[in-house]
């Protein structure tokens, strides 16, 4: 009987643990230009910051029709995670508040191609870094500031 409840026990724990570690797994999908050097640094950049990303080297077009990005959202890569879209070159702090905060939204946007966010930074733009938004795109298309950047 005590076997048993261990053998139980010992289950239970690993059952546990394993969905723990499926927890804090931050797995992510990408579609992008496959030419496109900025988006290679921003997934470089979220898998530094301890994200798995899947790259799809197909731009991100048709992602922009399925998933409802508008025009003024819209930026040179879109990703999926936990049901979430980002767009663009936003901050993982930022995703990693959203998937925190769970809010009933379509996602996050870096909308264009902020000069001095993730994979628009480094020597190539000379330090340089302007201010810009990241805004949470609503189910109903609007927008709200999410996080701003007044470098």
């Amino acid at each position: 009987m005590k076997l048993h409840k261990f053998t139980r026990s010992l289950l239970l724990l690993s059952l546990g643990i394993t969905a723990f570690a499926q927890a804090q797994t931050l797995s992510m999908e990408v579609w992008k230009s496959p030419t496109c050097g900025c988006c290679n640094e921003w997934i470089s950049y979220m898998q530094k910051n301890g994200f798995e990303v899947k790259v799809n080297e197909t731009g991100n077009y048709d992602a922009h029709k399925r998933f409802n990005i508008k025009y003024e959202h819209a930026s040179c890569h879109t990703a999926v995670i936990d049901g979430y879209v980002i767009e663009g070159h936003v901050p993982a702090e930022d995703i990693k508040r959203l998937l925190a905060e769970k809010p009933d939204a379509i996602g996050l946007s870096a909308p264009g191609m902020p000069i001095g966010s993730p994979g628009m930074d480094g020597e190539a733009y000379g330090g340089r870094k302007d201010p810009y938004d990241v805004v949470l795109i609503k189910k109903n298309g609007e927008s709200e500031v999410f996080k701003s950047y007044n470098q």
